[in-house]
This record gives structure tokens, C-alpha cells and sequence, in this order.
């Protein structure tokens, strides 16, 4: 025999399902001068960011920075390397630690140019 859920609890059941696909609600908004200033608090969560992309040669790495000069270095390097001198959002997995500093690992770069 089958059994009917009343009508509430079907919705309910509906809304708790439809909640979790609301976008990536572990993705947080975070300033590259909080970055730079609290780094310890961001440590392994998933950010956006934004700033201009420069590299240096001698080790080569690249990272972006805003006008204050807060930086944050970007890998992996062939998928930043591309927008070197643009201004860019990027959202990845962002990790700190006192020897290595900031870093934080690409999943998505946009040039802000092309923002709607």
C-alpha cells in the first residue's frame, strides 16, 4: 500500500531539496586589503577577489594586486599568465602560511572588461 504525504510536507521536502542549488554559497566576497591584512582568517575557504595582474621572472610567478599594492599570488601560473596587465576578478581556493604567504589557487578568472 502506498502512503501519501500531506501536501505541506511535500513542500517542505521540495524547498530542503531546492535550497543546496542556490550557486556556491561557500564562495565569499573578500577584498585584496583583508587578504592581505587578516590572511590567517581566509586560510582554506573558497574566495573572490579582484586586483591587476603582474608576474616577476626571477623566480617566475605572477599575483594580483590592487592600487594600495595588497598582493596575492596566483596559480596555477599558465592560466593567469594569459591576463597580465588586466584587471581581473578571480575566485579559487585561497591558503596561507607564514613561509610561503598568500597564494590562492585558480578554479575561475574574468577580465572586469568583460563584466556585464
Amino acid at each position: 500500500m502506498m502512503h501519501r504525504l500531506p501536501n505541506r510536507s511535500l513542500l517542505l521536502i521540495l524547498l530542503l531539496l531546492l535550497g543546496g542549488c542556490g550557486g556556491e554559497p561557500d564562495l565569499v566576497e573578500v577584498p585584496l586589503p583583508v587578504l592581505a591584512n587578516e590572511p590567517a582568517a581566509h586560510d582554506g575557504r573558497r574566495v573572490a577577489t579582484q586586483g591587476v595582474v603582474r608576474h616577476f621572472e626571477e623566480p617566475l610567478h605572477y599575483w594580483i594586486e590592487d592600487e594600495d599594492l595588497h598582493r596575492v599570488e596566483i596559480f596555477p601560473h599558465d592560466e593567469i599568465a594569459p591576463h597580465l596587465g588586466e584587471a581581473v576578478r578571480v575566485e579559487g581556493v585561497f591558503a596561507f602560511s607564514p613561509s610561503e604567504g598568500r597564494r590562492l589557487t585558480l578554479e575561475r578568472v574574468t577580465r572586469l572588461s568583460d563584466r556585464d
